[in-house]
């Protein structure tokens, strides 16, 4: 069990170490972001859980058929929700390669 964010954040980045499972997370989480905008401009906010479908669609299918794992949102929700941010952050900003190198160097 995971008790800090810290860890579960180098086992998150394990979880996602093949560059494809990346792609197909940033595609599905922009998607769920760019759908949710649509509903509230549409005044149809209610329908965001149609959000969570598209962005974990794209997640769960990396995960099952590339990275061949399971998902943490299984078993640590919310932090997984906050790492596929920060993860699409650090993909943004150049540093997300650097960040699977240093991870995979520091394993036991």
């Amino acid at each position: 069990m995971i008790s800090n964010y810290d860890d579960f954040w180098d086992f998150y980045v394990r979880e996602h170490s093949k560059p494809l499972t990346r792609i197909l997370h940033f595609i599905g989480t922009s998607l769920g972001l760019v759908l949710l905008a649509w509903l509230i401009w549409r005044g149809t906010w209610y329908y965001f859980p149609l959000c969570f479908v598209v962005g974990y669609a794209f997640a769960w299918f990396a995960h099952f058929v590339i990275e061949k794992n399971r998902p943490a949102t299984f078993k640590y929700p919310v932090w997984s929700f906050i790492s596929d941010y920060k993860m699409m952050w650090y993909m943004l900003t150049g540093r997300m390669r650097k960040e699977v190198e240093r991870v995979e160097r520091s394993k036991p």
